[in-house]
């Protein structure tokens, strides 16, 4: 039998592991026959000899069944997920979601919460009191049959593979990989059994990957992954260069996110909504893009997509008297206003760091385990190359604590640059990758 130190050495020295070597990889490294500090070697290994398209596929596909596959036969028609890596005021699921499936198309969708800078879907809603994203698969298809639609927390059982590979990622200087980011997050998405898979890839100075070149390499790998798995995947290039919307924090996007879906949300926060709704409705009915977008934004301008929401939320226990009537939901008690030092353009905003201030407030957390507040955030009153004015609001910080409201408040006025001429306007939607 091959020992697992000859299998590093192969990659170490550029050569291409067999599928056997790696499914007994991922095999051993779940029942512990391949200790931590092997398979260290065989992560760094691969940061600096990458993997090819066949390697990357088969490493995703044993990851995907380390654990549960969901079986979601029992809902009829095409399922499409939708799954963005990661963004500040990035609440497209809550929007999307209710679109595409007022078109006719089940979503059968789980998602994560929030970590680092970044927000996650499944804080969003459970910051509407009484809703729940712990249903068991009985409720969760119930769900979906009832309202077309029902996301969910993600269990545990879900490529177990991953999340060990990613804990040491985090302490081995591996998690930056491409390789190694597509395979982590393909191998959830494939084990949460939908047909076909649309991927939100962001990119720019709040987005886990900064440069454009290497995100589309990622969309790109995504891609080849899903198709040679036998899923259409689509990847579209988003821009985090700025905050999605102006909402940032959890009942403030979900606030933002009922506007959206009454038809009044912020003009970039549609467009990306439009766009991957088209793309997963166009993939859910075989049909045009353009036919896609139409039916997306008839879902809205109908009314039938803010119906969808209603079911959703109802369906999961939430108090459908709050979406209803939004301005009750819990606000923070203490409201602070950031105010532009100075006349000119805002040539530039830090998009990571408006999201690590949002976490300064209590909207998220930097270790799994840590509570987080609901009804603490940003809402932002301007966008890049908006000109203001000295003393103009540019920012409201919402909190529950006056210290953490003081801190924020110090280290949000270096989340701006202002010029006194415009910059170069922000490209929102990149490539495409089919």
């Amino acid at each position: 039998m091959e020992r697992f130190v000859d299998v590093i050495h192969k990659k170490k020295i550029g050569y291409e592991l067999s599928d056997s070597e790696i499914e007994n990889m991922i095999h051993g490294y779940c029942d512990g026959t391949i200790p931590d500090y092997q398979m260290s070697a065989m992560l760094m290994a691969i940061c600096f000899n990458g993997l090819s398209d066949r390697e990357l596929t088969t490493l995703t596909l044993a990851m995907r069944d380390s654990g549960q596959i969901n079986d979601l036969s029992q809902i009829p028609g095409i399922k499409v997920d939708k799954h963005s890596t990661g963004g500040v005021g990035d609440k497209t699921t809550l929007i999307i979601g209710p679109v595409v499936a007022a078109c006719g198309i089940p979503i059968a969708k789980m998602s994560g919460r929030g970590l680092g800078f970044t927000g996650g879907t499944i804080d969003k809603l459970e910051s509407i009191p009484g809703f729940r994203t712990d249903l068991s698969n009985e409720d969760f298809f119930r769900a979906v049959q009832t309202a077309g639609i029902c996301v969910n927390g993600q269990t545990a059982d879900l490529a177990p593979a991953d999340k060990l590979i990613y804990a040491l990622r985090d302490v081995t200087a591996t998690v930056e990989s491409i390789p190694l980011i597509a395979a982590s997050i393909m191998s959830k998405k494939l084990a949460a059994g939908s047909d076909c898979i649309v991927l939100d890839v962001t990119t720019g100075n709040g987005a886990f990957i900064k440069d454009y070149e290497q995100s589309l390499e990622l969309a790109q790998k995504m891609v080849t992954i899903g198709n040679n798995a036998g899923k259409t995947t689509i990847a579209q290039l988003t821009s985090m260069d700025e905050p999605l919307g102006f909402a940032i924090g959890n009942n403030l996007e979900v606030k933002e996110a009922i506007d959206a879906l009454h038809g009044n949300g912020p003009e970039d926060l549609m467009q990306v909504c439009y766009s991957l709704a088209a793309h997963m409705i166009s993939l859910g009915k075989n049909i045009s893009y353009e036919q896609a977008e139409k039916e997306a934004r008839e879902a809205i301008e109908s009314g039938r997509a803010w119906d969808v929401f209603l079911k959703m939320v109802a369906g999961q226990g939430g108090d459908i008297s709050y979406m209803e009537h939004p301005n009750t939901l819990p606000q923070a008690p203490i409201v602070l206003e950031y105010q532009s030092p100075s006349d000119g353009y805002i040539t530039f905003m830090d998009t990571e760091g408006f999201g690590n201030v949002a976490g300064i407030l209590g909207a998220g957390r930097s270790k799994k385990e840590d509570a987080v507040d609901f009804t603490a955030g940003i809402v932002l009153q301007h966008k890049i190359n908006d000109f203001v004015k000295e003393g103009e609001v540019l920012a409201t910080l919402y909190t529950s604590d006056q210290t953490r409201g003081a801190t924020a408040l110090s280290k949000i006025k270096n989340c701006y640059e202002l010029s006194a001429e415009p910059g170069k306007p922000i490209r929102l939607i990149g490539d495409v990758i089919r």
